[in-house]
């Protein structure tokens, strides 16, 4: 729910996103989206008992909890391209290191990287300087636009939807350490090379229009 009088600011941030999402592929000016989840690394304090005919697959209420890794991932949506990467943290400096390794690594020959993500505290440009020395900080910011999703719109962001089939597809279960979720997390990352997997993005700020119409403040001659 959009709180009263944020409106405009959710109106105005939406368009936005969803003008750049029009973009045509450009691989000087790519289009990637960035978005990070919380992973709990839980141990089975006794062994589930596997499925068998007639029996779904039993899991004992009690666990250990091992504390709560982070998983980043960027995507280009025109491409089918993913990159993940688990961390121990989600400060600043985690999400600079994330971010450089997208402009180096990832795309080195890019001449301005669109990165749309959420708001988070974290994803600001003082997170470059207080990771990298001055120089190579603003160096970095240069090579992005960034294009923030409103507040309360965080489904505008693609990279939800991968992290979303990611959870899915492999991390539904108990993973009981770092060293297991980066394993799983590089696996599936592996078996999705070359599968071709975009997003087919049909909505549009003239579907917002209409299915949203209350977002949009009134106009009083």
């Amino acid at each position: 729910m959009i709180p009263s009088g944020q409106s405009s600011e959710f109106v105005s941030r939406m368009e936005r996103v969803l003008d750049v999402y029009k973009r045509p592929f450009n691989a000087a000016f790519p289009v990637v989206c960035m978005d990070e989840s919380p992973k709990q690394l839980i141990e089975e304090r006794t062994p589930s008992l596997p499925i068998k005919p007639g029996l779904d697959q039993r899991v004992d209420y009690e666990y250990i909890r091992h504390g709560v890794a982070n998983v980043f991932m960027a995507m280009e949506p025109l491409t089918g391209k993913q990159f993940v990467e688990v961390t121990e943290y989600k400060t600043k400096k985690e999400w600079s290191l994330f971010v450089k390794r997208i402009a180096e690594e990832w795309y080195p020959m890019a001449e301005k990287i669109t990165l749309v993500m959420d708001n988070f505290s974290t994803h600001d440009a003082s997170a470059f300087y207080e990771t990298f020395e001055a120089e190579k900080a603003k160096a970095l910011w240069d090579r992005f636009e960034f294009i923030y999703t409103p507040k309360h719109g965080s489904w505008l962001n693609m990279a939800e939807i991968g992290l979303n089939i990611l959870n899915r597809q492999c991390l539904n279960r108990h993973i009981p350490s770092m060293e297991n979720l980066v394993e799983e997390v590089s696996a599936w990352q592996e078996n999705r090379k070359g599968k071709n997997c975009k997003i087919n993005w049909h909505f549009t700020y003239k579907d917002a229009r209409i299915k949203l119409k209350k977002l949009y403040p009134s106009i009083h001659a």
